[in-house]
């Protein structure tokens, strides 16, 4: 029978254990000695708010579904209509092909043939590599196949949890030091310097506060967002060195998790070209990205 989340696959390392699914080359689950590091979701079912999802040709929205590139003016299909945007991509939903797995490690791949809106050809490949030590490492890779130049963004969408307590009683740490302000419709309208409630430079208790926004200004050679519980044995901590990372406080998932986003690109990059990824014909680029448990001391 065929099921929402495809091919399930599972991966076990030293005192790790992730399932990894076939459709969105998604992250359904990841555990520490148990605990889960990530929301995870029963890959029976269609997971809520993204849960894992590979997130490309681009990440995040675009707004009104509406670019141009080339000199033409494209228009991709608008799935989130309360704000009218095109989120999150294009393979989200697509069923991809296993191309290799071990106890491991898997990959996973599949083409985007040009299509009304992005008129362009892609391989994308995601790895999971799990490792005793240092827990779960995801690549998300793509390849112009086309002729033509293609603008590109990647993302991943995990959740970190510290097993699955709520985030009200948790603390969380993201270096951004710019954050992009967006209006009522979630559109970008200008970057300003951190401050109050997302100033997370330092650890801060959450409490009721809601984050949902793109930080930059990150530190050079790379970060890490951490989420803390007090009563958990361990920390769950994301490290990556993208430019941008969008920080959501899970209310899609009952605040159980944070989603931690790291994006090469930020929201709408699309029409305004900041950090776009261009890929020539034949061009590849890679994003790189690490989840692990902290032990608490």
């Amino acid at each position: 029978m065929t099921t929402p989340g495809g091919d399930v696959l599972t991966l076990t390392a030293g005192d790790y254990r992730a399932t990894v699914v076939s459709v969105g080359a998604g992250l359904a689950g990841l555990t520490w000695r148990g605990g889960h590091v990530v929301v995870g979701h029963d890959p029976g079912e269609l997971p809520v708010g993204y849960l894992g999802k590979t997130l490309v040709p681009w990440p995040n929205r675009i707004t009104d579904g509406r670019y141009e590139f080339g000199g033409e003016t494209h228009e991709v299909p608008v799935n989130e209509h309360e704000t009218n945007a095109a989120l999150h991509g294009l393979a989200c939903w697509v069923d991809w092909d296993v191309a290799s797995a071990t106890d491991e490690e898997v990959t996973l791949t599949t083409d985007l043939a040009p299509r009304y809106g992005y008129p362009f050809w892609l391989r994308s490949t995601v790895t999971y590599r799990l490792d005793a030590e240092a827990g779960l490492t995801v690549s998300v890779t793509s390849t112009n196949l086309g002729d033509v130049p293609a603008p590109y963004g990647a993302s991943s969408h995990p959740y970190l949890s510290c097993d699955l307590a709520p985030v009200d009683e948790c603390t969380l740490t993201a270096p951004g030091a710019r954050v992009l302000e967006v209006d009522e419709r979630l559109r970008p309208v200008g970057l300003r310097d951190v401050d109050g409630d997302l100033d997370l430079r330092e650890p801060r208790p959450l409490g009721a506060r809601r984050v949902d926004h793109a930080f930059t200004a990150l530190p050079d050679g790379g970060w890490a967002v951490t989420l803390a519980h007090p009563g958990a044995p361990f920390s769950a901590r994301m490290t990556a060195d993208a430019p941008w990372v969008q920080v959501y406080s899970g209310e899609k998932v009952d605040r159980r998790g944070v989603a931690v986003e790291p994006m090469t690109c930020p929201p709408d990059a699309f029409n305004s070209g900041t950090d776009l990824v261009v890929l020539a014909p034949g061009e590849a680029h890679t994003l790189t990205m690490r989840i692990d448990a902290v032990p608490t001391a």
